[in-house]
């Protein structure tokens, strides 16, 4: 199916928009109680200027908390937003400074990168901007970028650091940090938070949510027990969610449906959960 025909199977059902994409679109963040605090711990992070971490598995919507906080910005921060942590020192700190600048340094070579990005930190505070590099993905981070990160993070005026650095990333990331290898890497985190999955009155509202924002005429129709099996088979994980529900959908508009039923759901599940 194309994607201009899986655009008119959700307008045929009643959606502007397809509700459960796997995409992190901001205009769908939900405001589940985890996720508030998580956002909360990474604000206070940006506000004490040390070391956060934020950890959780698959699915549970790191990337779109990392994005939300990207569209809602603290006031005076720049930020440095890393998607792809599988690359060497040298080119990481090419990234944060083509982010914070829109342009390449005219010198890529490692030492010349040292010399100037503090450079660029101290120009920013001086002008009244800190600046926050924020790391998705930092789980496969090397130990020898880890390790350059953490002297980076040295960088402070008399009164505040230059940059503050949060990192976000699968458990493995807490399981690296706790090794000895890397113990001075952290003593400095000042904020963690472990994201957890939704509760079922959460992944209910989650879903309704969802409904809500892509819907132009609502009628479409997901029932208490529908929505209890889908938090079953779920387990309340977020992209989990989207796939049982997003299958269920179009499982309904093949039948003429505008209702998912219980067998839509199990017969989803056998697609997507293992």
């Amino acid at each position: 199916m194309t994607t201009l025909d899986l655009s008119m199977c959700y307008q045929e059902l009643g959606f502007t928009e397809p509700p459960f994409r796997l995409t992190p679109d901001t205009d769908y963040f939900f405001p589940g109680s985890h996720h508030l605090e998580a956002l909360n711990h990474l604000r206070f992070g940006i506000a004490s200027g040390g070391l956060t971490m934020l950890t959780g598995e698959v699915g549970l919507g790191k990337t779109l908390l990392c994005r939300h906080l990207l569209r809602h910005p603290p006031t005076g921060i720049r930020f440095a937003y890393l998607m792809n942590p599988d690359q060497s020192y040298a080119d990481l700190l090419i990234s944060i400074y083509e982010d914070l600048t829109g342009t390449l340094p005219d010198d890529q070579s490692l030492g010349a990168l040292q010399r100037e990005l503090p450079k660029l930190l101290l120009r920013l505070a001086v002008e009244g901007e800190r600046v926050v590099v924020l790391i998705d993905e930092a789980h496969r981070l090397s130990g020898k970028v880890l390790e350059g990160l953490r002297l980076l993070s040295n960088l402070d005026t008399e009164k505040d650091k230059l940059m503050c650095l949060l990192l976000v990333g699968q458990p493995e990331l807490e399981q690296k940090l706790a090794t000895r290898a890397f113990r001075p890497l952290r003593q400095r985190i000042s904020v963690r938070y472990c994201l957890e999955s939704f509760t079922w009155q959460e992944t209910r509202a989650y879903i309704q949510h969802r409904l809500h924002i892509a819907e132009a005429k609502h009628r479409f129709h997901l029932g208490t027990g529908v929505l209890w099996l889908i938090y079953a088979w779920s387990r309340g994980v977020p992209r989990r969610i989207n796939q049982l529900c997003d299958r269920a959908l179009l499982a309904a508009y093949a039948q003429g449906r505008h209702t998912v039923t219980p067998m839509m759901i199990w017969r989803a599940t056998k697609e997507f959960l293992p």
